[in-house]
């Protein structure tokens, strides 16, 4: 087990925390993917706990070594767990970052404006949200909450504890250039471009952000309050519903729009190790096509800008955003994207004949958060693609377990019966342990 390279993801609820231990020669590499949840703190406190028992001793007395932190981008399901306090008695070589994290990111500006003007919006409709669908509660929850101490820690504090600089990533940036040497092992970032606004924003955001700040200006020169539960005295009921309802719709609008950017600005890495290739996609979302200058999903942008290093056959895919079906570039119901569906063929061909799929694929999700997440006609069609799949139905029936004890259980019958990949969640109520991991 000490010559494979072993992938451990953490039971954190919906959120990612995958710890990679990498033989390299005469020395072995310990890496951190991200370290967040939607939930409580306290079981990112347990994961990172067990991973400091992996950990090799440091240069530093009383540290365990920890060679690299990839925070792959700024949502809570990220990066939530970052606390200094967490890594104190933790050696860190290094920290990457996507350089949309990056305050100082001239081609990340717009994205950046966007991203502030979300969140300042989403915290107006607090006292409404109560009345939200479930889509949207998780919509405005990527926005009501505040990143600013994780993003602190992983700009400042951690890197200062460690005596180093933290580094934003961009697509053709390597362990090399980035100042990490390996022997064996080849990490390339595929993702995101440098620029961020052109690739991945789109050409109207000039003008939706303009049109947004005269109407606040207008709304500030009236008196017109928004999202109160009461009707102030200069404004009719009428007219001051009027004015909620187009807040909300231009705070939904703004929150959806840059959560995708933040999405789609992920990290992407390729682990390329022993002639094995192993991708690692954050929350990087598709659409249907590519085009210079538009608004565009990551895996698009990858595909026509790095096609050389994603048009090739993947060992093992960490599958994106929870088993989201907007995370993984596949078409269902007999629609056509000749763009999307040579993206999924390229990386992880169907087998011919009697062949079997030898690539692994492990997605860290949890159903009872979101209902759409995961999506299961997409973990079945993964199944056929990918050789570590399980019946959890019989896997359950087998021990006893009550499957009627998993929220929004309804939700996975229709499915339940039918192959997938390995998952975290399900996993972990199989063992009763904290991760599900895979050796390659």
């Amino acid at each position: 087990m000490a010559n494979k390279f072993l992938i451990r993801s953490y039971n954190v609820g919906l959120g990612d925390c995958f710890y990679l231990r990498i033989p390299d020669g005469p020395k072995t590499i310990h890496v951190l993917i991200d370290c967040g949840t939607k939930g409580k703190a306290s079981v990112l406190k347990t994961a990172i706990d067990d991973i400091k028992t992996l950990l090799p001793v440091g240069s530093m007395p009383g540290k365990k070594r920890l060679d690299l932190i990839v925070a792959t981008h700024r949502h809570e399901d990220h990066i939530k767990g970052f606390d200094p306090a967490w890594f104190a008695d933790v050696e860190i070589g290094h920290i990457w970052m996507t350089a949309m994290m990056d305050p100082n990111h001239e081609q990340a500006k717009k994205s950046q404006a966007l991203d502030r003007k979300a969140i300042e919006l989403v915290a107006q409709l607090s006292p409404a949200a109560i009345a939200l669908s479930p889509d949207l509660q998780m919509l405005v929850s990527l926005f009501g909450i505040d990143n600013v101490g994780a993003e602190k820690a992983l700009r400042e504090e951690l890197p200062a504890a460690n005596r180093i600089d933290p580094k934003y990533v961009v697509a053709g940036d390597t362990a090399a250039s980035l100042g990490l040497g390996l022997q064996e092992t080849k990490i390339t970032v595929l993702g995101p471009e440098k620029d961020i606004d052109h690739f991945y924003l789109g050409k109207d955001i000039d003008q939706r952000l303009r049109g947004l700040t005269l109407f606040e200006q207008e709304r500030r020169q009236s008196g017109k309050p928004i999202a109160k539960s009461s009707v102030p005295f200069n404004i009719g009921a009428g007219d001051f519903a009027k004015l909620q309802a187009r807040m909300l719709s231009d705070a939904f609008a703004f929150a959806k729009e840059s959560g995708e950017v933040i999405n789609n600005s992920s990290v992407v890495l390729l682990i390329e190790w022993r002639n094995k290739r192993l991708l690692f996609v954050g929350d990087a979302e598709w659409h249907n096509h590519f085009e210079a200058g538009d608004k565009n999903g990551a895996w698009n942008v990858i595909w026509n800008q790095r096609k050389e290093h994603l048009n090739k056959r993947i060992d093992f895919l960490k599958i994106g955003h929870h088993g989201s079906i907007n995370s993984t570039p596949w078409l269902q119901d007999g629609a056509v994207s000749e763009e999307v569906n040579q993206i999924l063929d390229a990386i992880l061909p169907k087998p011919t004949g009697n062949s079997k799929p030898k690539a692994k694929a492990l997605v860290s999700t949890e159903r009872t958060i979101y209902p759409t997440i995961p999506h299961l006609p997409l973990l079945e069609e993964l199944s056929k693609r990918v050789g570590n799949t399980k019946n959890y139905k019989n896997a359950f029936d087998r021990i006893g377990f009550d499957t009627t004890v998993i929220q929004n259980f309804d939700l996975e019958t229709s499915h339940f019966d039918r192959l997938q990949p390995v998952r975290t969640d399900f996993e972990c109520l199989l063992s009763g342990g904290i991760f599900a991991e895979i050796a390659i």
